[in-house]
């Protein structure tokens, strides 16, 4: 599953952005079932900053919330989230083709 949450992030504050996006990077890290986590800025508009993160399962990500490390170390980062949904489940990909979904029917 992919974890994106998109962030406005004036310049002024982009310094302060990315420690906290160290210290997210850090914390996810370490938990178990995380995959990868990137922050990115778009190319087109440097206010835009995306942070992605790639999980084994739902279970994982959602285990990796509610852990004490990732609550003060990321929390402050994912506070500045745009409000949009941003949990998602990987369908098709060119490793494994289709795949049916995790949800509850």
């Amino acid at each position: 599953m992919l974890a994106v949450t998109r962030h406005d992030v004036p310049a002024e504050e982009e310094p302060g952005f990315r420690l906290r996006a160290e210290e997210t990077l850090d914390a996810l890290r370490a938990c178990r079932g995380h995959v990868a986590t990137r922050a990115c800025r778009a190319i087109d508009e440097p206010a835009c900053w995306l942070v992605v993160s790639e999980w084994e399962s739902v279970g994982a990500y959602r285990r990796a919330l509610s852990t004490y490390d990732v609550r003060v170390r990321a929390v402050p980062l994912l506070a500045t989230a745009r409000d949009e949904p941003s949990a998602f489940e990987v369908l098709l990909d060119d490793e494994t083709g289709s795949r049916s979904s995790d949800r509850a029917g």
